[in-house]
């Protein structure tokens, strides 16, 4: 042993030695070893004794077991059909979320909270877990409700916590047979992929006309869980990272990308940026019911130029600024109702009429994106929409026209190889998600 101490350094350095000697010598002659199916084969019978039946019966008897069982609330469901659905015959827990403040929770609100139960072999419950979404709006994408009941003798304990939600990436992809929804729902992927993808490539693709049947996209998005759980409830996606388009035979790519220190983007795989000057909506993705042309006015009952575009959706949806601007009036204006004007600079102006509600004031400097009102139908409205305009130099133009021929944002030279790397690598992914596609096509 003193000797094996006084020479360790030599005897670590030979071990090392030896050991990338042999796998040097592993990886050439790899590929030169014979096929394992010409190999001869042995066949190995061994008789094996099992315990005796009153041994395995006691060991069964020790053993404790338990059963589990997942499910979702229903608008429909009481604390009895919930705990007999998920396989718990238990008067007192029944009786417990019946009574308690924070086991009423269970039932109370919307439908569709996932819910875990542990139960015995007789039925009773050990313990039951909710999960649903965080009860702060400004945690509603980061975080989630945890409430716990634990069985404790002939009692309960309850807890609530928000906990954070987690983010696992994810391959999806579909073909065009009728609408982009359409086509998510029947691939599995979240809703809110598809208003992303809308969005996203909303300045090369009109989703509303420019959909062709046949058209594909693959991509590469996160999927928020609860305790390792996919979630059921309305974000159950996070951000797309990378995505392909193709449309009418063009395709369209784009990857997320952000600078240490900065906002965040989106650009092609060669680094062009696709976030332009201005948004092509002043909403998600939704349905545009007058364009900028003529149409048979509703109100006035004579066909009039629309100079500007309407877009319906329910009252309460968020409006949006579709560039960094300021307020340069928030409030009402004969029939437009309630209306936000916004300068861009450059004598450009964009204005949003019929508001529900407004959200910010004159003076006010806006980011693109940020929510500035709700939809409505104040002024001269025969029911909620948006309606939108551009105006340059005081006179109205097509916000669709403005949007794809403005101006975009560029990388820094200094991150453009590093960021070439990072699309590299998710090209590839969503390559490998497009072959899978073509795959299940061909069967």
């Amino acid at each position: 042993m003193a000797w094996a101490h006084e020479h360790r350094r030599g005897i670590t350095a030979a071990i090392l030695t030896l050991l990338l000697g042999t796998g040097i010598t592993a990886f050439g002659v790899a590929p030169l070893a014979p096929d394992a199916a010409d190999l001869p084969r042995r066949l190995i019978a061994e008789e094996v004794q099992p315990l005796p039946i009153d041994e395995q019966i006691e060991a069964l008897n020790d053993h404790v077991l338990e059963l589990n069982r997942n499910d979702l609330t229903r608008a429909s469901d009481t604390a009895d059909t919930l705990l007999t659905r998920l396989g718990v015959t238990d008067a007192a827990a029944a009786a417990f979320l019946r009574q308690d403040p924070l086991g009423r929770l269970v039932l109370q609100g919307r439908p569709g909270k996932m819910v875990q139960a542990t139960a015995g072999e007789l039925g009773q419950l050990r313990q039951l877990v909710v999960r649903y979404p965080a009860e702060k709006d400004t945690q509603f994408s980061t975080h989630f409700t945890r409430l716990s009941i634990t069985r404790e003798g002939e009692s309960f304990k309850v807890t609530k916590e928000q906990a954070p939600l987690a983010a696992r990436v994810r391959l999806g992809g579909g073909v065009i047979h009728s609408s982009l929804f359409a086509a998510t729902d029947a691939a599995r992927i979240p809703d809110t992929v598809a208003t992303q993808l809308a969005e996203i490539f909303s300045n090369e693709i009109d989703f509303r006309r420019d959909l062709r049947r046949g058209d594909r996209f693959t991509v590469l998005y996160e999927a928020l869980e609860a305790d390792g759980e996919p979630v059921t409830w309305n974000q159950a996606a996070g951000r797309v990272l990378a995505a392909q388009f193709t449309n009418n035979g063009k395709t369209f790519e784009a990857v997320w990308y952000q600078e240490p220190g900065g906002k965040g983007g989106y650009f092609d795989f060669n680094g062009q940026s696709m976030r332009r000057a201005f948004l092509s909506s002043p909403m998600e993705f939704s349905r545009m019911t007058s364009g900028f042309a003529m149409r048979f006015h509703p109100i006035h009952k004579t066909w009039r130029r629309h100079l500007g575009v309407d877009y319906a959706a329910p009252t309460g949806t968020p409006v949006r600024t579709v560039g960094d601007g300021v307020v340069d009036f928030a409030g009402v204006q004969n029939g437009y109702g309630n209306v936000v004007y916004i300068k861009h600079g450059a004598d450009r102006v964009t204005v949003y009429a019929h508001l529900s509600r407004i959200d910010v004031r004159k003076g006010q400097r806006v980011e693109q994106g940020q929510r500035i009102g709700a939809v409505g139908a104040t002024g001269w409205a025969t029911g909620p929409h948006l309606h939108f305009e551009f105006r340059e130099r005081g006179e109205q133009v097509d916000p669709l026209r403005v949007a794809r021929s403005s101006e975009t944002y560029t990388l820094s030279p200094a991150m453009r190889e590093r960021f070439l790397a990072h699309a590299q690598t998710l090209k590839a992914q969503l390559a490998v998600a497009a072959a899978q596609q073509q795959l299940a096509s061909a069967e």
